[in-house]
C-alpha cells in the first residue's frame, strides 16, 4: 500500500505504540490510526516486536526499543516510524532506506533540560554529594573535619567537551557562569562554540588538559568506546568524566578499573552500555554517581518530546512533509 492510498483509505492505519505515553498523545493520534498501545509499559524482546509489529503500518518507538532489520523486515506494511527520541542508532536506517520508510526523531525540544541534568551530574560528582550522602545516611558522620568529602573545583576550571551539537553549546552557556575555560573536540570547528569562547582541540588534547570531561555526542560505530582504558589513562588524575550521550560511548569495564585504581577521580554516569543493566563493577565503585537515563527527564521536555513524535505521524498521515525527519531517509 502506498502512502498516497493509506491516507484516502476508508480505514485508520494501524499504529503501534511501543511504551506508555502520555495521554494527550494518544488523544491527538487517536482519531487518525487504530493504536495498540503497550499500557503496561514492559518492553518487548525483539521476538514480541516482531510478531507485534507484523500488521502495523506505522510504528511509535523509543530510544529504549531496538528497531533492527528483523523487526522491520516482520512488518510488510510498515510505511513510517517515529521515535521520541533524539538518538536515532536503535534504529536499522539501511534497512528503513531500502524500504524507502521515513524515520523522524526529536531534536530540540530537551536540549536545555538535558544541559540542566548535564551540570547537576557534574556538580555532584565533583563535589563528591551522593557519596557523601550516603555516608551520612549509614550513620558515620560524627562530626565536622577539614579534610571531609574533600571534592573539585568547578570555578576556575577546564571544561572539556566531547561533541559541540547544541546539548554541548548550551552546556558550554552555562560554563561561562563559572568561569571555566572551554575547549572542545568535534568533527568540525562550530562557529557557536567559538562565540562562547570554546577551544577546538584534538580529543588526546583535552583530555589532558580538562579537568571535568563531558560527552555529548551521538552513538554510531565510530564512537563506540571512544573513551576506553588508553583515553581514561590520559587524563588527569583528578578529573572527573561525565557521559550524558549514550552507552557504548565509553567503555565501562575500563571506567570501573580506572575509578578502583585512582586512574581518574570520579565518574557520573547517565547512560549505560546495554541498560537497564548496569556493569556490576560500576555499582561497586563508590566515586562514581549513577543515574537512570533521565537527562531528558522534565515534564515539559518529555511531552514536548513525545508530541513532536505525533506531530510527525500526523504529518506522514496527511501526506505532509515531516517536521523533523532523520536525515538521509
Amino acid at each position: 500500500m502506498s502512502d498516497q492510498d493509506l491516507n484516502h483509505a476508508s480505514t485508520k492505519p494501524r499504529l503501534l505504540i511501543t511504551r506508555r505515553v502520555f495521554p494527550q498523545v494518544l488523544e491527538s493520534l487517536a482519531g487518525h490510526f487504530e493504536i495498540e498501545h503497550n499500557e503496561a509499559d514492559v518492553p518487548w524482546d525483539l521476538e514480541e516486536m516482531r510478531a507485534r509489529i507484523a500488521p502495523m503500518d506505522a510504528l511509535y518507538t523509543v530510544a529504549t526499543d531496538r528497531i533492527d532489520a528483523s523487526v522491520i523486515a516482520a512488518a510488510p506494511r510498515l510505511r513510517m516510524i517515529a521515535t521520541g527520541s533524539v538518538g536515532f542508532n536503535h534504529i536499522d536506517l539501511a534497512a528503513c532506506r531500502m524500504r524507502g520508510i521515513p524515520v523522524s526523531n526529536t531534536p530540540d525540544v530537551l536540549t536545555e533540560a538535558t544541559a540542566d541534568m548535564a551540570w547537576a551530574l557534574l556538580m555532584a560528582t565533583a563535589r563528591r554529594v551522593t557519596e557523601s550522602e550516603r555516608w551520612l545516611r549509614a550513620g558515620s558522620w560524627k562530626g565536622w573535619a577539614w579534610d571531609q568529602f574533600l571534592g573539585a573545583d568547578l570555578y576556575g576550571a577546564t571544561l572539556g567537551i566531547v561533541g559541540m551539537g547544541r546539548i554541548g553549546c548550551a552546556i558550554a552557556k552555562r560554563a561561562q557562569g563559572f568561569s571555566m575555560r572551554i575547549c572542545y573536540h568535534n568533527r568540525s570547528e562550530s562557529a557557536q562554540a567559538a562565540a562562547l569562547g570554546a577551544s577546538l582541540l584534538s580529543l588526546d588534547e583535552l583530555l589532558a588538559s580538562a579537568d571535568h570531561v563531558m560527552l555529548v555526542l551521538p552513538y554510531s560505530q565510530a564512537t563506540h568506546h571512544v573513551i576506553g582504558e588508553d583515553q581514561l589513562k590520559a587524563m588527569k588524575a583528578s578529573a572527573t568524566l561525565i557521559n550524558m550521550a549514550r552507552g557504548g560511548i565509553v567503555d565501562d569495564a575500563a571506567l570501573a578499573k580506572a575509578l578502583q585504581q585512582g586512574l581518574i577521580a570520579a565518574a557520573g554516569l547517565d547512560v549505560f552500555e546495554g541498560e537497564p543493566a548496569v556493569h556490576p563493577d560500576l555499582l561497586a565503585c563508590n566515586n562514581i554517581v549513577l543515574t537512570p537515563h533521565i537527562g531528558s527527564a522534565t515534564l515539559s521536555s518529555r511531552l514536548g518530546m513525545a508530541m513532536l513524535a505525533a506531530r510527525n505521524l500526523l504529518a506522514w498521515r496527511e501526506g505532509s512533509s515531516l517536521l523533523t525527519p532523520v536525515p538521509g531517509l
